[in-house]
């Protein structure tokens, strides 16, 4: 059994958090989040420190608190110190272009590939093989890279393709003569 709400969190100077009836907003100086909350879950802030708890003994509601926390965690980290991902494109002739809230992708195809990114996610090239995608967001970020990714996965053959930084691709051996 998880016994991750029973870890409470604390919240690091700038942080606000605001409990409105069903709902929790997270405000800090990269920005603010706001989440619904389940009614299984209780919340109870005192000071710097947010507490959880299931409001029942049931196995949804305990398993709710827990998940719960988790969000409510990475909303204050994001507002705080914010979150990040690194792409890399490993292809000959593979670039990318950061063009305002575009990506514009050179992936091999006959055609570019233009990413919109969604709101609250921002993005630099340090270099035509690298996308640095940064937000408050966690949820938002992943889901970004994901479809970047989604355009063009490595392949187990040469491992071209976009891959997320750190990401292990295993490699298959060609078909012998």
């Amino acid at each position: 059994m998880s016994r991750v709400a029973n870890n409470p969190i604390e919240l690091p100077s700038g942080v606000q958090v605001t409990i409105a009836g069903s709902e929790i907003t997270v405000k800090g100086k990269i920005g603010s989040l706001v989440m619904p909350i389940n009614p299984e879950v209780e919340i109870v802030q005192d000071e710097n420190v947010l507490k959880f708890s299931a409001r029942s003994s049931a196995k949804f509601s305990r398993a709710m608190s827990g998940t719960t926390r988790a969000l409510v965690s990475n909303m204050v980290t994001g507002v705080s110190t914010g979150f990040e991902k690194k792409l890399d494109l490993i292809g000959v002739g593979y670039r990318a272009q950061v063009q305002g809230n575009k990506i514009n992708l050179t992936l091999g195809f006959s055609h570019p590939v233009v990413y919109d990114l969604p709101q609250g996610v921002s993005a630099e090239t340090p270099s035509q093989t690298e996308i640095l995608l940064k937000s408050s967001d966690k949820q938002v970020l992943g889901q970004a890279a994901a479809e970047i990714r989604a355009f063009r996965p490595p392949e187990p053959y040469k491992g071209k393709g976009v891959r997320i930084s750190g990401e292990h691709v295993r490699r298959k051996e060609a078909k012998k003569k």
